[in-house]
């Protein structure tokens, strides 16, 4: 392998204060203690074969997601079927079905037992081997390693050992948890994005040990040694304790010499590192779960209904069993027919006990079609076919990316359509990680004419509003009249003709493009705004040499977009050196460019604390100036009582640009001069130098010194661009009545804009924020810490239980060291309390557990069904520990695809995954369900009601065939039909009233109620069919030469009674006919007719008592067709009733929009079609529909107070007198 490449010569950590510069240990710092439980691990570097024998055999780097392996496959995947009340019951009778007690050959019971179980697990095989696919292809990454002699090699990632050096490339993944030697810069700096970990896309600054600095290429590594003594694996990202023993010496390490697996390497060109953490041992599979397997609400409901047809199976099998007994006792001596002289044990009179409970088996036996075996195996069937609708939908297909919706498991279709709180991660899932600069407020005018994508949609819902409400009496207002006055007040020559799209770039005003700003008033102000945005930053240029364009490689998007809009209004970074940065200034409107350097004397860093960041330079003319953007409120209150000329109409733009969904700084300076400088700048050197604990503390004390007295010179507004779609997805999913939670790794002010963008926050609505005030010190802090947030929690919960306002809104917004309290046994419910009456929660700074244990909080506090969303590895948790999955299919990774139930590429395809599929899949499996118990009731009792006809004798009316064919072929492909292809409205209607997603929320196609009038519907139907076929038939002359019908003609007649009730009430159920429900309903029954005349003319050796059963016994008989007729017609005649009453007195939200497009009154009268969809929207707090519902409210109420200051005036007035 080639030595390494020659060493960067720009020493970055000369730019930082804070986050990465740290005194070395040769200066002074003491090594960490490193002793006692969980603080066990040594790893000797460069030596990994040290590590292949205990107590020193760490666990390897492959990783597994799936959730079986060859070896558990079998007894997890059989626990899991036969844990379903029903295959256990149809093992245990195909156990029984053995012996010769059973009434029906054992085949007929094994045979369907073995080929549900084996399809079922099959499908769980196939849809495990697709999580173990994509495993196989992350353990098959490639990294480089040191073999020997300084050589490295490409190794596969799971063959990395504890201990190996790994050399990691610019935009390459960490393969394991390295500690950083070394960089290609002199001062061991490298950029890592850690998206994948927390979900941040700004870049981590890292900075390796000073004494491991030499170790700058391959070679060096050739008699390298050292010994790491650690803490044990833990899931804790953002700490670390360890030391490091190297060159007879101990030097402490902390998380900043720390690279986590699935961060990756950026703006480096590469860096060397010591494998201290692998597979499942790393931080971030710390942070994940085992796969769980998830059951749906209505297959756990189904359970219970299995039961309920247990213990029925039970009562009538032990009423047969007491019945034969009782015919054995009494009655048997007098059938002379069984030899009472010479009786066997079944039938012996002197022993009825035995008797009936022999006959007991035979009758669970017998009465066993109650329990439907082919249930389960049906509803894997039609699921299965409806993951395949789902996958093959072009509406959630992604042209851009060609990624399809994928449903990574089938198990939890109907689910989608109950789910009550959706939990959603941020970055990559809600936004795509893009800043645009937008709009800018200089010296108090608001420059940028182009609309937020915030302004645009909720333009396009007012112009809705307003063509709804004034359509009869004004003309209507266009989405662009609306969308223009929301943005700006400027006249039409400010537009712009239409550019080229640049990244990082959405500004629009030719008041300041193209050298334009020099005629504006306030031009040196603009400058000065200018200079901020180019000289006060961290960032790093690289140019492009194909376009000669200049890309900025910055610790957050916020910077790289400051940067692209400084370089287009003509001021381009485009060189770094260790003490200055270099600018390209375009100062007139000819195009001519200058260069000029600043040089960087003090840099101040962003914190989260701080929420500013400081840059001191000396300009080419020698003037010092600090030049300083932050936060508003950080800002405003530093500012001089001369430096607040601007301060009222920035104020106004800030909340302006906030309410559009825009990311605000503001932007300030100070001039200094050299003695003031001096000074300060002697007392900043001396704290940054210093050693201790309160040295980051000091630095914040002499920085907040200098940044005072300040000028305001302007604010930017930049948009975190949203996924596209992303809010009107949100506000369709809030019309449906879905709660949204965002849990996000991002600082709290981050999460805030986005929930602005995305309308989960609005300007009015109350924000309750729980922090830490104290989150240090000892046992006793910690219990004044816990006491502070339950005050905090109490008074919140007060505050909206006491609110009188309906229209009034609560966001609940807390941080992850508050939550770390928060989700403790003693606090958590009180903190579920409140999250549940705040209109949006978001969950700031939080770790993958942490989104695990919210998800569980509100899974289990709740329950009702979750749903959680994500793109990255840290999502891993929550996505599986809630009850639905989805992964966003990524550009980083598919660490959360692969752990996801459902897959879509993007956000905004969740609205048809769960409006539409989700809708339909519930409905069709409750529908299905229902009716399936329906039919094998109808079925099965008729078994009962023969048996107990004939004393309880243990005989089946029907030929053993028939009772093979009924749930196997002829009642199955309908019924799949009804759970594949029904439709109570289409996917369009489903989009139009999202409130009929409440349908199965609430659970209004599969409660009790409904389920015990379905198997009430069984119950009329079994003795209809049974006592009318009697009635009919018993005593009746059934052929032409006066004789009555068989056994077998009963039999045959009743069951084919039973075909076609069943087959005609799943085509009352159904609201949705193609030709192939058509196919399948009516071909059933013809089908039926088919197999009994060709099984009628086998020869009788085969056929038995069926043979020319029809050709000869019922087709010429009349009172077999009229029967048939009659029968059929009184068993759905209630039914029918029912759903007529229902429509015309009680009707649904689905019958009143059946009617009307099969009336085609939403072509005839669009006012009432509207007015209709209005109506159909649930009342929700959050989403553009209440941000503009909270407009109209606002401009109502300052109309009506005008009209009410008019009244007034006009009573005053002398004319009134």
């Amino acid at each position: 392998m080639a030595r390494g490449r020659r060493r960067s010569k720009l020493r970055l950590s000369n730019i930082y204060t804070f986050g990465c510069l740290r005194p070395s240990a040769d200066e002074g710092q003491d090594p960490h203690p490193i002793q006692g439980p969980g603080f066990s691990r040594t790893v000797y570097c460069n030596q990994p074969h040290m590590h292949k024998k205990k107590p020193l055999r760490y666990r390897s780097n492959y990783v597994s997601t799936t959730r079986y392996n060859l070896i558990t496959f079998f007894p997890k995947s059989l626990y899991e079927q036969f844990h379903r009340a029903a295959n256990f019951y149809f093992l245990v009778a195909a156990i029984l079905s053995v012996f010769p007690l059973s009434p029906f050959n054992k085949w007929s019971m094994i045979a369907p037992l073995v080929f549900v179980v084996g399809l079922s697990m099959l499908k769980e095989a196939l849809e495990d081997w697709s999580r173990f696919m994509q495993d196989v292809k992350i353990n098959a990454r490639k990294a480089l390693v040191h073999k020997r002699d300084g050589e490295f090699r490409r190794k596969k990632w799971k063959k990395i050992s504890v201990g190996d050096i790994v050399k990691v490339e610019k935009d390459g993944f960490f393969p394991a948890d390295l500690l950083l030697l070394s960089s290609s810069y002199e001062d061991g700096i490298c950029y890592v994005e850690t998206m994948n970990l927390d979900g941040e896309t700004n870049l981590k600054v890292k900075r390796s040990l000073e004494v491991t600095l030499s170790l700058d290429d391959d070679e060096s590594f050739k008699d390298f040694t050292g010994t790491i003594r650690c803490e044990d694996p833990n899931p804790s990202l953002y700490t670390f304790v360890g030391n490091l023993e190297y060159d007879r010496q101990i030097f402490p390490l902390d998380p900043s010499q720390i690279l986590l697996r699935d961060s990756k390497l950026r703006n480096t060109p590469y860096v060397y590192g010591v494998v201290v953490f692998t597979g499942h041992d790393t931080k971030v599979m710390q942070n994940s779960t085992s796969s769980p397997s998830k059951r749906s609400r209505i297959e756990k409901t189904m359970d219970y209904i299995i039961y309920t047809l247990l213990v029925l199976l039970i009562l009538i099998s032990c009423i047969s069993s007491s019945g034969f007994a009782w015919e054995t006792k009494f009655h048997m001596p007098k059938m002379w027919y069984l030899r009472p002289d010479e009786p066997e044990n079944l039938t012996n009179p002197s022993n009825p006990v035995y008797a009936g409970v022999v006959h007991l088996i035979t009758a669970l036996l017998l009465y066993g079609y109650l329990i439907p075996i082919s249930l389960y195996v049906s509803i894997e069937v039609v699921k299965v076919l409806q993951a395949t609708f789902i996958n093959k939908d072009l509406h959630m297909y992604d042209s851009e990316s060609g990624v399809p919706a994928h449903a990574r498991t089938s198990n939890l279709n109907e689910e989608l359509g109950q789910v009550d709180t959706i939990l959603s991660d941020k970055t990559g899932t809600l936004t795509c990680n893009q800043m645009d600069f937008l709009k800018c407020s200089i010296a108090g005018t608001s420059y940028g004419v182009r609309s937020s994508e915030v302004e645009v949609a909720a333009a396009q819902q007012m112009a809705v509003d307003l063509d709804d409400h004034s359509r009869a009496t004004t003309p209507r207002m266009s989405v662009q009249e609306i969308e223009v006055e929301s943005s700006s007040n400027h006249d039409g020559e400010m537009m712009m003709t239409p550019r080229i799209p640049i990244k990082g770039f959405g500004f629009e005003d030719v008041r300041l493009m193209n050298g334009n700003w020099l005629r504006e008033p306030h031009a040196d102000d603009i400058l000065l705004f200018f200079r901020i945005l180019a000289i006060c930053h961290t960032a790093i240029p690289e140019r492009n040499e194909e376009t000669g364009k200049y890309t900025y490689e910055a610790e957050s998007p916020d910077e790289a977009s400051f940067l692209t809009a400084a370089s287009e209004f003509g001021f381009e970074f485009f060189k770094r050196t260790q003490s200055s940065v270099y600018v390209h200034e375009r100062l007139s409107s000819s195009g001519q460019t200058i260069e000029r350097e600043y040089k960087i004397l003090n840099l101040l860093d962003f914190t989260s604390k701080r929420k500013r960041m400081s840059v001191v330079v000396r300009d080419e003319e020698g003037q010092i100036l600090l030049l300083c953007k932050g936060a508003d409120s950080i800002i405003f209150e530093r500012l001089a009582k001369n430096g607040k000329t601007y301060l009222g109409p920035t104020t106004k733009h800030l909340n302006e640009y906030g309410e559009a969904g825009l990311r605000t700084l503001a932007l300030s300076y100070r001039k200094l001069d050299e003695d003031e400088y001096s000074a300060w700048n002697a007392e900043f050197h001396k704290a940054k130098t210093s050693i201790g604990s309160d040295r980051d503390e000091l630095l914040e004390k002499i920085s907040d010194m200098i940044e005072k007295d300040l000028i305001l010179v302007g604010a930017t507004a930049v948009e975190d661009k949203l996924q596209k779609g992303v809010p009107q997805c949100i506000d369709k999913l809030a019309q449906a009545g879905l709660k949204l939670w965002v849990l996000t790794g991002d600082k709290m002010e981050t999460a805030i804009n986005i929930g602005y963008s995305c309308s989960l926050l609005r300007q009015g609505m109350k924000q309750i924020c729980i922090t830490v005030m104290n989150s240090e010190g000892g046992s006793q802090d910690s219990k004044a810490v816990k006491e502070n947030i339950l005050n905090q929690l109490t008074k919140a919960v007060q505050m909206v239980k006491l609110e009188k306002d309906p229209h009034a809104a609560f966001a609940l917004i807390i941080d992850g060291k508050t939550l770390t309290y928060a989700l403790e046994d003693d606090m958590k419910f009180q903190f579920l309390a409140l999250a549940v009456d705040c209109a949006s929660v978001i969950c700031c700074r939080v770790s993958p557990k942490q989104k695990a244990l919210v998800t569980r909080l509100v899974k289990e506090g709740t329950g009702k069904t979750t749903l959680a969303i994500g793109d990255g590895a840290n999502d891993v948790g929550m996505i599986q520990e809630a009850d639905i999955g989805v992964g966003i299919s990524g550009v980083e990774g598919m660490q959360a695809v692969m752990a996801s139930d459902f897959s879509i590429a993007q956000f905004r395809f969740l609205e048809r995954l769960l409006v539409v599929h989700g809708h339909w899949c519930y409905k069709r499996i409750a529908q299905m369900i229902c009716y399936f118990f329906y039919k094998n009731i109808a079925f099965g009792l008729t078994l009962f009601y023969f048996e107990a006809f004939t004393g309880f004798s243990g005989q089946s009316v029907y030929n053993d065939y028939y009772l093979l064919l009924f749930n196997v072929v002829l009642t199955s492909l309908p019924v799949i039909a009804l759970g594949v292809f029904e439709q109570d409205v289409s996917s369009e209607i489903c989009l139009q009233f999202p409130a009929l997603y409440q349908q199965g929320k609430k659970n209004l196609f599969f409660d009790w109620y409904r389920i015990l009038g379905w198997m009430g519907n069984g119950v009329y139907s079994s003795l209809a069919i049974f006592f009318l076929n009697i009635g009919v038939i018993y005593e009746q002359a059934f052929r032409v030469s006066g004789q009555t019908a068989d056994m077998d003609a009963v039999g045959t007649t009743m069951f084919t009674c039973i075909i076609w009730a069943v087959n005609v009430q799943i085509a009352l159920t159904m609201s949705h006919f193609t030709w192939i429900q058509h196919v399948l309903i009516w071909g059933s029954i013809g089908l039926w007719y088919l197999f009994v005349a060709l099984y009628g003319m086998m020869p009788p050796s085969l056929s038995g008592n069926i043979y020319e059963i029809l050709a000869e016994i019922l087709a010429p008989a009349p009172i077999y067709w009229i029967s048939t007729f009659l029968v059929t017609v009184t068993t759905v005649l209630p039914y029918f009733a029912h759903i007529s009453f229902q429509r015309f007195l009680n009707p649904m939200d689905h019958h009143i929009i059946q009617e009307i497009k099969y009336y085609r009154r939403d072509l005839e009268d669009r006012r009432m079609w509207t007015r209709e969809r209005n109506k159909a929207r649930e009342k929700t707090k959050i989403g553009f529909t209440a941000r503009v519902d909270a407009k109209i409210r606002h401009l109502r109420s300052k109309l009506n107070k005008k009209q009410s200051n008019c009244s007034a005036q006009d009573t005053m007035s002398p004319r009134s007198v």
